[in-house]
């Protein structure tokens, strides 16, 4: 019996065995994958390889499919391929879930081949450029003749060869980043041919085991005629043999590499709205209270348990210049940061610019215990000299460590933009202008001086009596002639937000840079970018004589306007008339991400458009109780973000702390500015958004933080339509959802249809009657199977009224316009009802544009008659039996609010909030009703029409309901638009109704296309 058991167990262990990922070869032929797709040049050679591969796995015995649809780039399809031939492809051509599935496929044990311009693909995936074994720099003109030299015959793709010179034509790239551990069997002879720039040893071809799979690439392969050719056909087939290898079915249990999550399980729960004036900077509290910097000197506190902010301190701070006019200063209060010992010392760090004659920024900090911030407090424990009443680079970010050393980032204080009344300018590149009493156009006297502040990143370590030591392994050793020793890092322009990896020390910052916009390195030097930094030991980042990975600027002569030197990152030399410090610097460090304004072939995922680099947290689940509010797929990445451009990714770097690749986080939140990222005790990321204005309070501006659902979603729903939303009675709507479940189960629709009754369905529609005149919100609720709902918009239905038509007719029926040119129009309005129209509620306005969208046009003018949509509001109301526009009545009369709030910036949001609310006791004991079902929208033009009204607002006045229009364009506006709008009075039991037309005219000559 025992004997039958073993023999049992033996011959089960080995159909486990046989049967297991990876041990064992695939049934049938070979199976390979050939990707061709492009996102930047395509080469016409494509068509032509993909036969030739096709034909190629006829004659060898390989199956071969072809395709350009990155979407087939997942787990379940690649796992059916012995290798995968990347021919030609260019730029981003996977999304990071793409990139994952094909890292995981390697590390499975698949193979790869590139062709030619797989080596100018995916230029910010490091993993990528590992694999392929370079990435592409250039290359000369036409496809010139060449030796291409046969370095080791015994591999495949080689060993056919009889002679060790292949002398023929072709594209010959020159390539960056060549990967060291690939075993190289072909190189090319740079002297026979021009333009080669990688000297006496150019590889060409190669092949190595990489990170569980297999790779072989070759430079050949750009004309058609390659494909043809039958030493280069056995070349490719020897590379494609390596890399289908044994045929073995893949082993993903050996797979490292995790899928990102979906965008979608990503939310932001907002905490505080609109009521921030420019915040700077954040801290996250132990009971996830946040103290909030704003710029103007106030500490703002939300607290947590109550959901409250308030402001709890308020410093004497230099915020703007006193005596130069056109200047925005930007200091203030800039940095915020507590100790790492907060629970137990309270002591909170401020960076800010006090008042008076000394001008300084400083660092101190202050107590602040049971919801006091002491002022009397201070401590103060470090003053960086700056120069006032200019612009701009301030940094102020504050950041620990883990051996909870303080950083302190600083700007370079100087002016980026051209002096007034000189004819030698900077033009947008580094300023270098060392003539005397023109100090804050030379950076060198800041972040380029070894004995200034000024452009830094200060490390210290803070004692208990609020003084300062200098730790080991800073920049420059105590005692050093010429220098600080509080430097950590120097060579920066604003390094505006900081922050330390919380487990290896690790220092980062995003650089705000320079605004050229084109190169001219021959005589100035390269166009501006911003920077994504990382250190991990004391360094010199460059600035002013370097940007980006060390691309260098050129010496320049602001009393001549000749060039001099090219400045060299390996011996950089600061000769300025203002350096206090030491003339030779550090050797330069680069940026491991580099961007300009337009869009960059090397990290494509930046996008383009305004730039400000930030760096946020590296985030770690261990660190936090119950693994923290993110997936452990975002351990030991560290998320950037961009100020201006809206976005935040997620960086991975290789275990050498070399870049690897970004990917988006988090991308269907949108952000308003963000100015702060910050951890919070239980692992959440909180956000400080700025808003979208500068210097001043914005409605968008807010603090919030981000939640992950990584359980079941709730329905989704695109899109609501109702057919119907006025109309005289009985009024019959059809209401029809759009809606789906993420994880496919059933779902069922609760309507709600705004007259106090309900209806369930299984059917993603409704029809309805309504019978009594009055406005009806109409809405649903999506259900799916486990109980997670998802609320759609509301749409607003009257019946009982309709909504007026406009009509604009054109006199000469053209849709073209000429400058200077009268056109003629007339605008009519109807009303369905019957109603007499009242000529002082049409609404005519022009507008000039450089293009037309014809969605953002219409939302942009249902605001120009937003005062006459208003003053019929308060009509058709309640509002009338309260109030008058001038006359007096038992509450105040519009135009009396008007002027007691036409100064306060917060009034139109106060305004809105009290006629929702209610209330009584500003104006006297009379208490006003609420309006709890009044829409956001609806108290919005109520409020223009009451702020109107007030002597200084600006009036937006009507055009004639006819007449003619002289077009006064700019110089670069293309598109005239006139916009008519016309306002009822509203029927019996429904509010007033506006109706609006839109005519566009193009100007004369434009293109008909645009």
């Amino acid at each position: 019996m025992k004997k039958t058991v073993s023999i049992l167990v033996l011959v089960l262990g080995l159909i486990v065995a046989s049967c297991g990922d990876g041990n064992h070869k695939r049934e049938g032929k070979p199976k390979v994958l050939v990707f061709s797709k492009t996102v930047g040049w395509e080469h016409k050679s494509i068509p032509a390889g993909i036969a030739a591969i096709q034909k190629l796995g006829g004659e060898q015995g390989f199956e071969v499919d072809a395709t350009k649809d990155s979407e087939l780039f997942n787990e379940e399809n690649l796992k059916q391929y012995s290798a995968v031939i990347f021919l030609s492809t260019t730029l981003n051509v996977l999304d990071a879930k793409q990139e994952a599935a094909f890292e995981r496929y390697i590390q499975a044990g698949g193979g790869y081949v590139g062709i030619h311009a797989a080596a100018d693909t995916e230029y910010d995936w490091g993993w990528y450029t590992k694999l392929v074994g370079a990435q592409f720099r250039s290359h000369p003109k036409g496809t010139p003749e060449a030796d291409f030299i046969v370095t080791d015959k015994n591999f495949g793709a080689t060993e056919f060869f009889t002679d060790s010179v292949w002398h023929r034509s072709d594209e010959i790239y020159n390539y960056n980043k060549l990967n060291p551990d690939v075993h190289v069997v072909m190189t090319v002879d740079e002297s026979t041919y021009e333009g080669g720039t990688n000297g006496d040893y150019h590889p060409f071809a190669w092949y190595h085991e990489f990170d569980g799979g297999r790779a072989f690439y070759t430079g050949a392969g750009h004309t058609d005629e390659t494909f043809s050719e039958d030493l280069f056909l056995k070349h490719l087939l020897g590379g494609i043999n390596y890399a289908i290898g044994k045929n073995e079915v893949l082993d993903y249990s050996k797979a490292t590499t995790q899928i990102p999550p979906d965008v979608d399980r990503f939310t932001k729960k907002q905490l505080s709205v609109g009521e921030f004036f420019e915040p700077t900077e954040m801290a996250v509290l132990p009971n996830n209270d946040v103290l909030i910097a704003q710029r103007r000197g106030q500490i703002a506190l939300y607290n947590d348990a109550t959901q409250e902010l308030k402001e709890i301190a308020s410093l004497d701070v230099y915020f703007k210049t006193l005596n130069t006019l056109g200047v925005n200063a930007e200091e203030g209060l800039m940095g915020l940061q507590k100790d790492p010992d907060f629970a137990t010392n309270n002591w909170i760090y401020l960076y800010y610019s006090p008042t008076g004659d000394k001008w300084v920024n400083r660092l101190s900090r202050f107590q602040y215990k049971d919801g006091v911030f002491d002022l009397a407090s201070e401590q103060v424990i470090l003053d960086v000299d700056s120069q006032r009443e200019i612009c701009c680079h301030t940094g102020g970010s504050i950041a620990f460590g883990p051996d909870k050393l303080l950083y302190l980032s600083t700007g370079d204080n100087s002016t980026p933009f051209n002096e007034k009344g000189v004819k030698y300018v900077s033009n947008g590149f580094a300023p270098l202008n060392d003539i005397p009493g023109h100090e804050q156009y030379d950076v060198r006297r800041a972040s380029g001086n070894t004995n200034d502040l000024r452009g830094k990143i200060i490390r210290l370590k803070i004692n208990e009596d609020g003084s300062y030591d200098i730790p080991a392994g800073n920049l420059f050793a105590e005692g050093t002639e010429k220098t600080r020793p509080e430097i950590y890092t120097m060579g920066h322009r604003n390094p505006y937000r900081i922050s330390v990896d919380q487990k290896t020390s690790a220092l980062y910052w995003g650089e705000v840079g320079p605004d050229a916009r084109e190169d001219k390195l021959d005589t100035r030097g390269p166009r501006g970018y911003d920077e994504m930094n990382r250190a991990t030991e004391a360094g010199n980042f460059g600035w002013p004589l370097f940007i980006a990975d060390n691309k260098p600027y050129v010496d320049y002569d602001y009393e001549t306007g000749e060039s001099g030197i090219t400045f060299d990152p390996q011996k950089p030399i600061n000769d300025s008339k203002n350096n206090t410090g030491l003339r030779e610097l550090p050797p330069a460090k680069g940026a491991y991400i580099y961007y300009p304004y337009v869009d960059s072939k090397e990290f494509p995922e930046v996008g383009s458009g305004g730039r400000n680099a930030m760096a946020g947290p590296t985030y770690y689940s261990d660190l936090y109780p119950n693994g923290g509010g993110l997936p452990d797929y975002f351990d030991g990445k560290t998320i950037i973000y961009d100020w201006m451009r809206g976005w935040m990714k997620a960086v991975t770097f290789f275990d050498d702390g070399t870049f690897n690749k970004m990917e988006p986080f988090a991308s269907d939140i949108k952000v308003n500015s963000l100015i702060d990222m910050e951890m919070g005790p239980n692992g959440r990321v909180y956000l400080l958004e700025y808003g979208s204005g500068w210097f001043t309070q914005n409605e968008n501006s807010g603090l919030s933080y981000i939640e992950y659902n990584g359980g079941n979603r709730p329905p989704v729903i695109d899109d609501m339509i109702v057919d119907h939303t006025s109309g005289k009675l009985p009024l019959t709507v059809n209401a029809k959802v759009d809606a789906r479940d993420r994880e496919d189960d059933a779902i069922s629709y609760v309507w709600n249809l705004g007259d106090g009754e309900t209806k369930e369905t299984t059917e993603p529609q409704i029809s309805h009657t309504f019978a009594t005149a009055g406005e009806y919100r109409i809405s649903v609720e999506v259900k799916d199977a486990k109980g997670d709902v998802a609320m759609s918009d509301v749409i607003s239905v009257v019946a009982g009224n309709s909504r007026p038509e406009v009509a604009i007719t054109l006199n000469d029926g053209t849709a073209i316009f000429e400058k200077g040119v009268p056109v003629k129009y007339e605008v009519k309005a109807t009303d369905a009802d019957g109603d007499v129209i009242d000529p002082e509620n049409i609404f005519v306005s022009v507008d000039y544009l450089e293009s037309f969208d014809e969605q953002n046009m219409s939302l942009g003018h249902q605001q120009v008659s937003a005062a006459v949509m208003g003053k019929a509001l308060t009509q058709g109301m309640d509002c009338k039996t309260c109030h008058k526009e001038a006359s007096p009545s038992i509450g105040p009369n519009y135009k009396a609010v008007a002027d007691k709030y036409k100064n306060d910036k917060k009034a139109k949001s106060y305004l809105q909030k009290k006629i929702v609310a209610g209330g009584g006791g500003v104006w006297g004991e009379v208490v006003m009703p609420a309006h709890p079902n009044i829409t956001q929208d609806e108290t919005r033009q109520v409020v223009e029409y009451i702020m109107s009204l007030a002597d200084t607002a600006e009036k937006l006045k009507s055009l004639p309901a006819s007449g003619s229009i002289v077009p006064k364009p700019t110089k670069d506006d293309k598109v005239m638009v006139i916009t008519a709008s016309y306002t009822d009075k509203g029927q019996e039991g429904t509010i007033p109704l506006t109706g609006m037309k839109t005519v566009v005219l193009k100007e004369k000559g434009a293109d008909k296309t645009e």
